[in-house]
């Protein structure tokens, strides 16, 4: 008989009529007969003549591998079997572990569109119990005809007391009824994961708070009918709470967000409020009583103003914060930053987009008085220049790393000249994405002031010529490790021939997707002067059979990860070079090489085994 638990599929074990009705596969032990009917006193002697009461106490002593068989035999025993509290179960045997060592709820189930049935959830509520009990339970979309509904949930529920974490994606038949039963079987629920459930109201969330106190990550998304009194109720109950996601809930506001994170006992270190109508007063409280937060991320947040966020630096609450992320919110300025700067004693990192008030004198403020920055992203900052960046990494402090900026309009390519730079020494990485005006002129000047880059990525800068690359090439000091160049157009063999003369011996990374003149000559210098390559992209380039050969040849190369996607001039010639290469490979990509065979593709997958090929 087919094991419950591992059961997928469609649903092949019953009709694909309504779950409740009686459908029994009879179980019998007699000689089979090939024809003829059960006598009737057969029939009166058969289990299945007993009421549901009597087949529930015979189910509830069963041992926990003959329910889950008993579960396949008709819908009418499988919802019978599902009602089944584990607290009612009689047997007392050990739980079973797998040869995985599965332990008491740590198995992890996920259901999907037209396999998120209330028939699977039933199956899986009585299947888990005989492997050890359910952990993680996942819900995305639902079967339109006969799908998801309360029911399931609760069958979860009564027999899964064990789930730690559940999410619900997408299904508009499961209400407060489903999480009334969780609130009330699951108490050791530790994540509940909402997006787009608008039959569960407050009333529903509100049973969570009062009944699952072990409740350390919630997120709610376009969930309309859930308000500020259960995320009251949250507050109040779930003292553990440490993690909290809000996003498009209509009537989640200021209310709410003030006693979530005004509570004395209030432990929350990472929050994020995604298009949610609240006004200045909710940043003020999170400046204010936030002291725990560690990491904060607001975005689409249209109702507050410059005030607000200047209030929320100045408070000095988030004395804790590592992490700050605010994107598209019309009241970041440069008085803003400045005080979110002075009042963040330990930011570290900060993520800023779609802010179009933010000007080079805001990102000064932020480089002089954040101390312990690390990292910064900025990306659709179009008021930010070339002059504002040089600035700031000539006044930000030992511990700055990293600096991304992307499609940032602003970014113009210029000279400087008579200028007394003062080198950011400490940066490592650098990435410059999709700044179409940023040209070779500016990225000398970068080179120059940050001489120790070890990480750099120039993506998407179509304007960039070898001669600038070059610059940066030579005043990088430190060795470079990775380099991407992906869509940087204009770059030829040359620019590769120097990233090999100054930095052969230290890259590991190296991205030339895109870059059409590269040809089998950067091959071949590659597999002579890069000993410590593993990672290879040349795909969209003009490279052909010979550099394949070349790079098979070299003896010191290593690549782990190739990528020749869209090389057309890559053919069945070859073959015998890249099984050479596949004894180190662990990736190789051939996907739009026209001039290889489907034939030779299969031999490749037969001989590089270990190799993940994308064809």
């Amino acid at each position: 008989m087919p094991t419950l638990i591992n059961y997928s599929g469609k649903d092949e074990l019953y009709n694909e009529r309504s779950f409740y009705p009686s459908c029994k596969r009879a179980r019998i032990d007699a000689p089979f007969v090939l024809w003829g009917h059960e006598s009737e006193q057969e029939k009166r002697s058969s289990i299945n003549v007993l009421p549901d009461e009597c087949l529930f106490e015979i189910f509830r002593r069963l041992p926990g591998q003959e329910r889950s068989n008993c579960a396949c035999v008709s819908k009418h025993w499988l919802t019978l079997l599902s009602s089944i509290r584990r607290a009612e179960m009689c047997d007392n045997d050990t739980v079973m572990v797998s040869d995985d060592k599965e332990v008491d709820g740590c198995l992890t189930r996920s259901v999907e569109g037209k396999k998120a049935t209330d028939v699977r959830l039933a199956a899986i509520a009585v299947g888990t119990a005989a492997r050890g009990g359910l952990g993680k339970l996942s819900i995305r979309g639902s079967n339109s005809s006969h799908g998801v509904t309360n029911f399931g949930l609760s069958a979860i529920a009564r027999g899964c007391p064990s789930l730690k974490s559940l999410s619900v994606w997408n299904v508009s038949s499961i209400g407060d009824e489903g999480l009334f039963e969780i609130a009330n079987e699951c108490h050791v629920l530790e994540k509940l994961d909402l997006c787009q459930c608008p039959s569960i109201t407050n009333k529903g969330l509100i049973a969570i708070a009062e009944n699952c106190p072990n409740l350390t990550t919630l997120s709610i998304e376009s969930c309309a009918n859930i308000g500020n009194d259960s995320i009251q109720a949250i507050a109040q109950g779930c003292t553990k709470l440490e993690s909290i996601s809000i996003k498009d809930c209509p009537l989640v506001g200021d209310q709410g967000l003030a006693s979530l994170l005004s509570s004395s006992s209030s432990v929350l270190a990472k929050v994020k409020l995604q298009s949610l109508n609240i006004s200045d007063f909710s940043l003020a409280v999170i400046g204010h009583y936030g002291k725990s937060l560690t990491s904060l991320t607001l975005i689409n947040l249209r109702n507050v103003s410059e005030k607000g966020f200047w209030v929320m630096g100045n408070a000095q609450g988030l004395k804790s914060l590592a992490s700050l992320s605010i994107s598209s919110c019309l009241g970041v300025t440069d008085l803003s930053l400045e005080a979110i700067a002075k009042g963040c004693s330990t930011l570290k990192q900060i993520s800023l987009r779609n802010c179009c008030f933010m000007s080079n004198n805001g990102l000064l403020a932020l480089s002089k008085s954040a101390e312990s920055l690390e990292n910064m992203h900025l990306e659709d900052c179009n008021r930010i220049t070339l002059p504002g960046v040089i600035s700031a990494l000539s006044n930000c402090s030992s511990k700055f790393r990293s600096l991304s900026l992307v499609k940032c309009m602003g970014l113009r390519d210029m000279a400087f000249q008579d200028v007394v730079l003062n080198p950011c020494i400490s940066l490592r990485c650098l990435s410059i994405k999709n700044c179409p005006a940023f040209g070779s002129a500016s990225l000398a000047i970068l080179g120059k002031m940050c001489p120790n880059l070890r990480q750099v990525d120039l993506s998407g800068l179509y304007g960039m010529t070898d001669e600038g690359i070059h610059s940066l090439l030579e005043s990088s000091l430190a060795g470079l490790v990775k380099l991407n160049l992906n869509g940087c157009i204009n770059l030829s063999d040359e620019c590769v021939t120097a990233v090999a003369r100054l930095h052969g011996e230290t890259i590991k990374v190296l991205n030339l997707d895109g870059c059409r003149k590269i040809t089998d000559v950067s091959l071949s210098t590659i597999a002579s002067s890069c000993p410590l390559l593993s990672d290879l992209d040349v795909s969209n380039s003009a490279v052909t059979d010979s550099g394949i050969a070349a790079l098979s040849c070299s003896e010191q190369l290593n690549l782990q990860i190739l990528s020749i996607s869209g090389c057309s001039k890559i053919s069945n010639k070859s073959l015998p070079y890249l099984i050479q290469l596949g004894k180190s490979l662990v990736g190789l990509n051939l996907q739009y090489c026209s001039s290889l065979s489907s034939s030779s593709v299969d031999m490749l997958m037969g001989n590089l085994w270990r190799c993940d090929i994308l064809c």
